[in-house]
């Protein structure tokens, strides 16, 4: 398991961050996002597109889940302890709020939009712990497996999803909310899918 987020203070408190944020960015979103002090896609999205994100996203979610079984992964996922489902429901805010939000290449061509897209993409997988690991006793250490591999794969897809929902022609405000619902839906559905799979402690 993730050290810290076996530590339920840790795991609340990186929740009221993300919903300190969330507010923050939601009180840009109803002043019209037009103060250069706003944070990046504040602005409101309609239902039509929230809804197809998040769609999208439990798409990927069961993509994800059925070659997991097929290819015999299902049995190496980690345990989480249910509390941790409060910082991945944070995570929707804080790592949209960075990667499609401050990490993108904007008004330099649609050419240079897309090699950005992909190369934060990339940035974003490996920043999720499946390649390697961190402990306080032995600090960072590489996790070179095929499942840590096929889950990084999966990560770099949700976050090229994400993307293009921010950079659509149907997301004409460039909206950071289709992207947050998308990825709070798939962390969620994550959560879910572990729970139903037994891999989710429910014990203090």
């Amino acid at each position: 398991m993730n050290n810290m987020q076996d530590n339920p203070l840790y795991s609340i408190l990186i929740f009221f961050v993300g919903a300190f944020f969330f507010k923050m960015w939601l009180g840009d979103a109803r002043r019209g996002g037009n103060s250069p002090r706003s944070f990046p896609g504040a602005s409101f999205a309609g239902y039509p597109i929230l809804i197809f994100g998040s769609l999208g996203a439990l798409l990927i979610l069961a993509l994800e889940t059925v070659l997991e079984c097929r290819l015999g992964f299902s049995g190496e996922q980690s345990e989480v302890k249910f509390w941790a489902v409060f910082v991945w429901i944070s995570a929707a805010v804080t790592e949209e709020i960075i990667f499609r939000g401050y990490i993108v290449i904007q008004d330099k061509g649609r050419a240079a939009l897309y090699a950005g897209i992909f190369a934060a993409s990339v940035l974003f997988a490996l920043c999720h712990p499946f390649l390697w690991d961190y402990t306080a006793e032995s600090g960072f250490q590489s996790n070179l497996t095929g499942k840590a591999f096929f889950s990084t794969a999966f990560i770099f897809a949700n976050s090229i999803w994400f993307y293009l929902l921010r950079f659509n022609c149907y997301n004409k405000t460039r909206s950071l909310l289709p992207c947050m619902a998308a990825h709070a839906a798939y962390n969620i559905g994550v959560f879910a899918v572990k729970a139903f799979q037994g891999f989710v402690v429910w014990e203090f």
